[in-house]
């Protein structure tokens, strides 16, 4: 019997294959047999949805932001994200504030 990788998203080693693809049972994360993905490349929202390039997130948080007289508020939809790597994972622009850097924690994929 051909023994199946481990999900990368999450680990769990009770992935199964679905026509060209493998399935995560735990966490319902899909990918491609192609044995490139890693566990420690993945940024995930809040959620654990695996952000990319690109995508589109809103903002689940008041987030305060230093030598701005108010914060990015609750449900603020920033489009076209970048992923970064370090401790604030996303840059992006939103509307009023300029460039940011955001932590992937207080975002969800919209």
């Amino acid at each position: 019997m051909k023994t199946l990788p481990p999900c990368p998203s999450c680990g769990s080693l009770y992935a199964y294959a679905l026509e060209n693809s493998l399935v995560c049972p735990e966490c319902s994360f899909e990918w491609e047999p192609t044995g490139e993905e890693t566990a420690g490349n993945f940024i995930k929202d809040a959620n654990g949805n695996v952000l990319a390039d690109g995508d589109t997130v809103i903002v689940i948080k008041d987030l305060p932001v230093k030598g701005a007289p108010k914060p990015i508020k609750s449900g603020t939809k920033v489009k076209n994200i970048r992923l970064a790597e370090g401790d604030h994972n996303i840059d992006c622009k939103i509307d009023g504030f300029g460039s940011m850097a955001l932590k992937s924690e207080f975002v969800r994929k919209a």
